[in-house]
Parts: C-alpha cells; sequence; structure tokens
C-alpha cells in the first residue's frame, strides 16, 4: 500500500508552484519547456509501440469495443452522475474537475505494466491503451465540450492544438521507430525518467498559474474529502463492470479489460487540460485526476499482484 514515489514527487512539485511559483520570463520559458517536453514524450510513445504487438492485439476488435465503450460513454455517464453533487456539497468548479477525470482516456505505461505482472495478454493491453489514448485526442475535448459546454469553450483551434501535441508527434514516433528502436532499447530507464520529469514539469507549471492567479482560496478540507471519497467511487463501479464485463472472453483478455477500462492518463489529461481550461482554473481542474492517478496505482499494483499469484484459476 505504499505511495508511489513519483506521485510524491507529482505532490512536491504541485507544492513548490504553490510556495515558490514560476513568474514573469523564468514562467515564460517553464511554459516552453512543457510544450517541447509534452511533443518529445508522445513522440517517444509513438517510437516504443512495437508493430509485432500492434498486429496481434487488433485481431481482439471485441475486447477493444468493450474497453473503448468503458472509457468513453460509461464513464462520462458516471462523470453526469455526480451533478446532484454541486452546489450542496462541493462547488461547480469541483464537480467540473470530478467530470473531467471521467473524459480522460486510457493511460499506457501502467496499463500495460499491470496486465504483463498480472499474467494478462499484453498486446491487448498495448493496443487497447495506444488507441484510446490516440481516440482521447478528439473524443475527449468533444465530451468536455457536451458535458461541460457551460465551463469550458472547446473550439477547432484546440482540438488542433492537442492533435499537434499528443497525435502528430505519436504518429511520427511510429514512423521513426524503425530507426531508433535500437537506441531506445538502450535507454530505457533514461526514457522513463525523461516521461516523468515532463510530468512534473507541467504540474509546476500550472500550480505557478494558479498561485499567481490566487485560486487556492476557494478550497478547504471538506472539498479535499468529497474529492477522495467520489473518486474512490468511481474505481471501484469500474472495477466492477470491467471485471464483469470481461468475463465473457479469456482470462488474458479479461485482465487487460479490467486495468485499461480502469485506469486513466495522467501523461495524457495534463496537457489536454493545460489546453481546455484557463491557467486559473487549471490547476483546480487535474487535481482529482491526480487522486484518482494515485488510487489507481495503489489499488492496480495490489490486484496485479494477487492476480499473478493465483495464476489462470483466479475468480476474485
Amino acid at each position: 500500500m505504499r505511495i508511489d514515489p513519483f506521485v510524491l514527487m507529482i505532490l512536491g512539485l504541485a507544492g513548490l508552484g504553490i510556495v515558490l511559483p514560476a513568474q514573469g520570463v523564468v514562467l515564460d520559458v517553464v511554459s516552453v519547456l512543457v510544450q517541447v517536453g509534452i511533443v518529445a514524450l508522445f513522440f517517444l510513445y509513438g517510437a516504443r509501440l512495437s508493430t509485432a504487438e500492434v498486429v496481434h492485439g487488433l485481431t481482439a476488435w471485441r475486447v477493444h469495443a468493450v474497453i473503448v465503450a468503458v472509457t468513453f460513454v460509461v464513464f462520462p455517464l458516471m462523470g453526469l452522475a455526480l451533478s446532484p453533487l454541486a452546489p450542496s456539497v462541493i462547488s461547480q468548479q469541483l464537480l467540473a474537475a470530478l467530470v473531467f477525470v471521467c473524459l480522460v482516456p486510457s493511460t499506457v505505461q501502467s496499463s500495460v505494466a499491470f496486465t504483463s505482472i498480472a499474467g494478462g495478454d499484453r498486446a491487448i493491453a498495448v493496443v487497447a491503451a495506444s488507441t484510446s489514448s490516440l481516440l482521447g485526442v478528439f473524443l475527449t475535448p468533444l465530451l468536455v465540450a457536451l458535458v461541460l459546454g457551460g465551463d469550458v469553450t472547446v473550439d477547432a483551434e484546440s482540438v488542433l492544438r492537442i492533435v499537434g501535441l499528443l497525435l502528430v508527434p505519436f504518429l511520427a514516433g511510429q514512423v521513426a521507430r524503425r530507426w531508433l528502436r535500437p537506441w531506445l532499447m538502450r535507454h530505457e530507464m533514461g526514457l522513463r525518467r525523461f516521461d516523468r520529469s515532463t510530468v512534473l514539469l507541467v504540474v509546476y507549471a500550472g500550480f505557478s498559474r494558479g498561485t499567481n492567479a490566487d485560486v487556492w482560496s476557494v478550497l478547504d478540507w471538506g472539498d479535499g474529502a468529497v474529492v477522495g471519497a467520489v473518486c474512490v467511487g468511481l474505481l471501484a463501479v469500474s472495477s466492477v463492470l470491467c471485471w464483469v464485463a470481461g468475463r465473457r472472453f479469456g482470462r488474458g483478455a479479461r485482465i487487460a479489460i479490467y486495468f485499461c477500462g480502469t485506469n486513466k492518463s495522467l501523461a495524457a489529461g495534463l496537457p489536454m487540460a493545460s489546453v481546455l481550461f484557463s491557467a486559473t482554473t487549471f490547476p483546480l481542474m487535474i487535481l482529482p485526476l491526480m487522486v484518482y492517478h494515485q488510487l489507481q496505482l495503489i489499488v492496480g499494483s495490489l490486484i496485479a499482484t494477487r492476480l499473478s499469484g493465483h495464476g489462470r484459476s483466479v475468480n476474485p
């Protein structure tokens, strides 16, 4: 049940952005580095994705349909079901932030890692999580516009910025994979550090803007408790739905459905939020996503370990 060190670093950078925010020219430089880092991050995602795994994983299209339905249909419906919470329980802005968690695509790294540890079908997880991320480039802004209509304006420029930040570099990475593969294999650990450093930089820049705009005065401990409880509820409901939905498939596919269907991407969610929301609302909008991210890492590691120990006889 230990807290992931990466999450501690995220919390540390968030705190630094509150106590010692970047301002003026420093903030401008950090913002440029964030944009460059995000482009490089998704270029490397594309370059790492094995073509052989894609070909194998694509054969399980029914499994992918289930995962896409959970990510972009079931989760948004759960987000809409939260509407009675505002304004009596939490503010309208925090409700919007909780709904945003439901609109973010699945994550690639932890979904694939947990599926592998649990003995699931890694190829299906790779394709499903990557497909979710690519679809999210278009579907997340569309869902944000439909579900959060009054809280944010999504236009063609916003979508094109997300495409330029995420999709174009990803596809370029796929094209360059044949030349970069040996280098990528030699520097796997360094690339993981770069991945995390980019996310940390996004968090610091976002929280710095929030501090400069004095947005933290609207939060209290009660809001934090509600956010935590709702995130636990979202993960619990999605976990049950994904495990039940996977019964018709084999064990390997069922495990892939569970992890790809319940996980949400911090790496994709942060840059999307930075484009879709204003600098003053961005920090609050990503708080629930950070909480959900930590929960999925804790619960995912426990379940993956349990599944790996039970082998093919597992049926939790």
